[in-house]
């Protein structure tokens, strides 16, 4: 991150909106005394009204989504740049773009594949230039995932027990619904691959957001949505394994994260997310209806009738659960994976609340302290876009443990 002097710590975008509300009122709660928190977004009144709602006397920035000068001055004013405004490929570009330039470190919400790899393309090598770093995906989307693996990776290094091979991510409990901002960037990018039968085939390839692709091992296809038997994943586990809703993007992350390392997880290393459905006799028949159930919803955002139909149930963007269903979410993700010396090991990724909304709220606020506070614990950087694992690493780890997350690894 640029040294120059800014005005403001964090910057949260968006705070008018329901996850940005969210998270402006966990870092209103949590944030270490002397951290200077601006609210930033469109609409000055709203932006106020948020700042009396809380009880807080933080600065109100005006910057709309297309206003590129606007977002400029906003990144140049503070180090970090929260955003929750999406769907990222029509609104974040010019904000990230502008916290790149600027040298700001940027950490955002976003599950897009093509939002993700565009950034990459236009924004790596200038990040790297004034050491910003860029982090996508600093929520349930893809936290859980990419620090499971992180912290499972830093047990076996530490066992000297090799590298890893096939490793799954397993959901073995989870409550809480899908956020309207998460249908709208779907609906996005569905349009997007219509269009463009190139972007179609970037958006499948297990190696989209991979920072080299020629240079990526050949392991074989690397199904999203295969049913998996869960004996073969790991003993302890039983019945089948459904197909996990988030499983094309998180994978793509995890991946980009072993290569930003030169591979060190392992040339071997194969990565997997899955859904457990139970461990009844009826387990097989839930997971292939679990995986029909995605395809249809795909297909029904996909064409016009039925999108008609769908998106006046489906939640809107900016409309969330009540405090109470916020709260009475959780989720639990169980890492396993097999060493290079035949070892295995398990890491889990824990927390209480909804993981797309109180959950999430902590994991991206503590990502942002993490960036302005824990500078001398971050992985070693030059900057550029990164990922959750490659940009905070253990620093994130502690907070998250510190925050009520629980976070393990060990030997099976």
């Amino acid at each position: 991150m640029s040294e120059l002097v800014r005005e403001h710590d964090i910057v949260v975008y968006g705070a008018s909106g329901f996850v940005g509300v969210l998270v402006a009122k966990y870092l209103a709660e949590h944030a270490p005394t002397g951290t200077r928190v601006a609210l930033a977004g469109r609409s000055e009144t709203k932006l106020t009204e948020v700042k009396q709602r809380l009880g807080v006397d933080w600065p109100v920035l005006v910057a709309d989504a297309t206003d590129a000068p606007a977002l400029e001055k906003v990144a140049v004013s503070t180090r970090v740049v929260i955003t929750t405004v999406g769907p990222y490929a029509k609104f974040g570009k010019d904000l990230v773009r502008a916290c790149a330039a600027a040298g700001t470190d940027y950490v955002d919400l976003t599950g897009e594949v093509l939002f993700a790899r565009q950034s990459i393309d236009d924004n790596h090598e200038l990040a790297r230039s004034t050491g910003a770093r860029i982090v996508h995906s600093c929520g349930f989307d893809s936290i859980p995932s990419d620090i499971g693996v992180h912290v499972l990776d830093r047990q076996v290094k530490a066992d000297g027990a090799g590298e890893l091979t096939d490793t799954t991510l397993v959901v073995t409990s989870m409550r809480g619904g899908m956020s309207g901002g998460t249908i709208d960037s779907m609906r996005h990018q569905l349009d997007t691959v219509k269009q463009d039968r190139k972007l179609r085939r970037l958006a499948a390839s297990p190696y989209s957001l991979s920072p080299d692709r020629a240079a990526e091992p050949d392991l074989g296809r690397q199904d999203d949505v295969a049913l998996l038997r869960g004996e073969e994943i790991n003993p302890r586990l039983r019945g089948t394994l459904a197909p996990f809703v988030m499983a094309s993007y998180n994978t793509r992350v995890v991946r980009r994260s072993n290569a930003l390392r030169d591979w060190a997880y392992g040339r071997r290393f194969r990565y997997r997310e899955a859904m457990s459905v139970g461990a009844s006799p009826l387990s097989p028949v839930i997971a292939f209806a679990t995986k029909l159930g995605l395809g249809a919803l795909i297909v029904g955002l996909s064409v016009p009738p039925t999108r008609f139909v769908l998106d006046r149930v489906l939640p809107k963007p900016g409309e969330g659960p009540s405090e109470r269903a916020r709260n009475s979410g959780h989720f639990t993700m169980d890492l396993f994976t097999t060493t290079t010396t035949g070892e295995r090991y398990t890491s889990r990724v824990k927390a209480k609340g909804d993981p797309g909304y109180a959950a999430t709220a902590i994991m991206l606020g503590e990502s942002a302290l993490a960036l302005v506070h824990d500078r001398d614990a971050l992985p070693p950087s030059e900057g550029g876009v990164l990922t959750p694992a490659t940009a905070l690493g253990d620093a994130l780890v502690t907070r998250l443990r510190a925050a009520g997350l629980e976070i393990t690894a060990r030997k099976c």
